[in-house]
């Protein structure tokens, strides 16, 4: 129940971000140079967090809990 309203939650946020999103790409009234740079951080910053996340995945995978008590 909990994960499916995180899933909401951050379907409502993409919703959210792709509204303004399409506000500043679509302006005229910005620069096209300025345009193209904040996409280029947009897309560096999603793909720096996608990577941690990947790697964090693989190592929960990978972690023994042996000495833990419960």
């Amino acid at each position: 129940m909990v994960n499916t309203i995180f899933i909401i939650i951050g379907l409502a946020v993409l919703a959210l971000i792709g509204w303004i999103a399409q506000g500043f790409f679509f302006t005229s009234e910005i620069p096209l140079i300025f345009r193209i740079l904040v996409s280029i951080v947009a897309i560096g910053g999603v793909s720096l967090l996608l990577i941690v996340i990947r790697d964090r995945v693989k190592q929960a995978k990978t972690e023994d809990f042996k000495g833990v008590d419960k």
